[in-house]
This record gives structure tokens, sequence and C-alpha cells, in this order.
């Protein structure tokens, strides 16, 4: 006798993990970083970015690329890998201002130096916020969804993409693991969150080509932010708030993120990302 087709739960129906859900919706939906930075600034970011010399943009770029891949390695293997322990959000905000306020006071050389450290104290607090919501740390798949915070942001109501931001963001990141992944063993990740047929030995190697195109996207942010704050002591100031608001915002992200991803392990993606887009068309 064949075994009845059991229909998937509708999360509706679960009112904590509908709950949740709603909170990803209202975290992963907010205004953009560049968009909280101009507030911040009181300026346009645009004008500011403008006036960096193109030798500066590759070398940020750059920069960006290898203090990602460092901080995901780093980052993760360097912490207490206990899914479900508590995050400590109110740490790394401090940590990070600290840092921001070093690298804005000497200007853009500083700047350079001070990258990699706030970029690794935001992979700590993305990695502290997976680990909150039972994620493995030792995980392949775990280190590629920290990195794909990056790559993700909130979405301004002016963005036409506005009602699925967040999944057309997840499609890039996806896309970059299948290719990736077929590239190094001839084998096709499936899905957005599996990485599939990947050895040990080749799970470094995909982590650092998924931090260059990740790179690519977050570097744009970067290079805003370095803009803003480049001013000797007047970025001293700058530097701490902004890298205040980085670990905020990205925490939130991340938060949202790994939401999702929690309630993907138990309805399934299509049905999570059905009523994702539920709530955030109202």
């Amino acid at each position: 006798m064949n075994e009845p087709i059991l229909l998937p739960r509708d999360i509706a129906q679960q009112p904590d993990d509908w709950a949740a859900l709603q909170r990803a919706v209202s975290l992963l939906e907010a205004p953009t970083i560049t968009a909280r930075m101009a507030n911040l600034v009181g300026t346009p970011l645009e004008f500011a970015v403008s006036r960096l010399p193109n030798a500066v943009s590759s070398r940020i770029h750059g920069a960006v690329q290898a203090a990602l891949y460092k901080a995901v390695q780093g980052a993760l293997m360097s912490m207490d890998n206990t899914p479900g322990k508590a995050a400590s959000t109110r740490w790394h905000k401090f940590a990070a201002a600290t840092s921001g306020a070093v690298g804005g006071a000497f200007g853009f050389t500083a700047l350079l130096i001070e990258l990699p450290l706030s970029t690794t104290i935001m992979m700590r607090a993305v990695a502290d916020v997976a680990r909150s919501e039972g994620f493995d740390l030792a995980d392949l798949s775990t280190r590629q969804a920290c990195l794909e915070v990056f790559a993700l942001g909130g979405n301004a109501k002016s963005d036409d993409a506005s009602e699925t931001g967040y999944y057309l963001a997840r499609g890039f990141t996806a896309d970059v693991v299948r290719h990736l992944s077929a590239e190094l063993v001839g084998r096709v990740a499936t899905g957005r969150n599996l990485t599939l047929g990947v050895a040990p030995k080749d799970a470094g190697k995909l982590l650092a080509k998924l931090a260059e195109k990740v790179a690519a996207r977050f570097g744009v942010v970067i290079t805003e932010k370095f803009a803003a704050q480049a001013v000797p002591i007047v970025g001293a100031a700058t530097g701490a708030a902004l890298n205040t608001m980085f670990t905020d915002y990205y925490q939130d992200v991340a938060r949202g993120h790994f939401i999702v991803r929690r309630l993907e392990r138990k309805y399934g993606e299509d049905v999570v990302q059905a009523c994702y887009q539920r709530i955030a068309n109202g």
C-alpha cells in the first residue's frame, strides 16, 4: 500500500515559528546600510566615493576579499562551537566601535590596517548569531552562510526588488556555490543551503572563491564607508559610529538569515519562501 503524501505544514499555524519569520522579514527588508550611512554622515555617499582615486578603490576591494576569507577561517575556528549558545551582541559592537575610532582618527592608511580587524569582529558577530540559532560552526554550509550574510542587505522602499530582495541575493550566492562546486569536484550543489560533494581539502578553495564573489558586493559598501570616514579627526567619531552601525546591521541581517535557514530545515525551502513573501507583501 502506498504511503500517504504529507503536505507541508503552514507556518502560520505555528505561532512561535510564524512570529520568528515575521521578525526575520522585518530585519531583512529594512533600509539598506548605505541609506543608514547617508543619514549618519549627512551627505550623499556617491559624492564622497567619487572623490576617491581609482587606485584607492581597487586597494579597498582587494583588502576586503582577503579580510573576508581570513575572517571566515579565523573567526569561526577560534569560537566555542556550542550551537544554541546566546549571542554576545553588545561586546561585538563595543569592539567594532573601538577599532573604527582608531582607524578613522589616522585617515586612509590606518583604515586599510583596521579593515581586517573590523571585518573579523563583524564575522564573529555573524557567527555568534548563527551559533545562537543552533548552527554548527564547523559545518561548511554554516561558514558559507556566514559569508553569504555580507552579500545580503535590507531593501529601501524605493528599491524595485524590495519584495524579493532577500531571495534574489540568496539566489546570487546559490548560483556561485553551484558553479564553484562543479568546478572543484564535478558535482552540483542543490538547494540554497546545501554544499554537497565538496571534500574537506576543497572546502578552503570553495570558501576562498566564494569570498572573492561576495567581496565584489561587500566591497562597494566598504568603499562608501571609507569615503565617509577618511577625513582625519572627523573620521574618528564617524569611524566609531559607522563600525557600530555596521556591526548592528549585519547582526540583524544574520539574525533574519539564520532564522529563515532554521525554519527551512523544518518546513522546506519552498514553504518558507512562500510564507516569507506573504508577510513581505503585507
